[in-house]
């Protein structure tokens, strides 16, 4: 979700870190609750361990009335490794902190103990900009059900690369060829028809907009990739070029 927020709220931000070590144990956590580097061959699991550890050198992950513990800091750097693990040298040039309630929340006050508290992911934009917010719970529970198609914190994270060209509209054009971009749009907009009409899998959120319908699609394209292609080859096609690669087929924990 994209929320833009009111004026009156100033953060200030310190210099990003530099490089920090990951957690003690951290290769088992990631194999037990990561499923997409669970999935990766030996090469595969060393770039991504250094990809995650360069997004933690230069983001902030802070809890608002809960602790951040290690397996949250490598579950939202999952998060934000998985869509560019296509890409050599990508940095999110749009966050600088990510926030973890301990539950969902308002999105207009931000507030934990408000009748409107059904927000559970967010990225921010004037005095917000470069901040985003997650309910924890729902950042772990996207990696809990592997069988699943929903991941709030990968969703997010998509919302951020669809910012990179100032608009957060569906249409990544840092990410999509120019030819191909047509073809897109005409993508996105039969699979929202047949979302509205009842003839689709996907997300019924991803109807909401252009936007949206990305960002969910892009869940679906990366917690199961093999289900998506199967049921939406021309969507799971465009995919793999926008995002540079082609996601695992999903090693499933014996817990799911």
């Amino acid at each position: 979700m994209v929320i833009f927020i009111s004026a009156s709220i100033v953060l200030f931000y310190k210099r990003p870190r530099k490089k920090i070590a990951l957690p003690a144990g951290y290769k088992n956590l990631l194999t037990g609750h990561v499923a997409f580097y669970r999935s990766l061959n030996n090469e595969g699991k060393t770039r991504f361990e250094e990809k995650l550890n360069d997004f933690l050198g230069y983001v902030r992950i802070s809890g608002v009335d809960t602790i951040v513990e290690d397996i949250d800091r490598l579950l939202v750097a999952a998060s934000a490794v998985i869509p560019i693990f296509g890409f050599k040298d990508w940095k999110y040039n749009n966050v600088r902190e990510v926030l973890l309630y301990p539950e969902s929340f308002d999105r207009e006050k931000f507030l934990l103990n408000s009748n409107e508290r059904n927000t559970l992911g967010m990225v921010g934009n004037g005095p917000m900009q470069r901040v985003m917010i997650l309910s924890k719970p729902s950042l772990h529970e996207g990696f809990i059900n592997e069988m699943g198609k929903e991941n709030t914190g990968i969703h997010e994270f998509v919302h951020l690369l669809d910012k990179e060209d100032g608009d957060v509209d569906g249409l990544p054009e840092t990410l999509l060829n120019r030819k191909n971009t047509p073809t897109w749009i005409e993508l996105i907009n039969d699979n929202i028809k047949a979302i509205n009409e009842g003839n689709s899998d996907i997300n019924p959120y991803g109807a909401t907009n252009k936007a949206e319908f990305f960002a969910v699609a892009s869940e679906y394209f990366f917690k199961r990739p093999d289900l998506f292609k199967e049921r939406h080859e021309g969507l799971y096609n465009m995919m793999v070029q926008i995002f540079n690669q082609t996601p695992p087929a999903p090693v499933i924990s014996e817990n799911n």
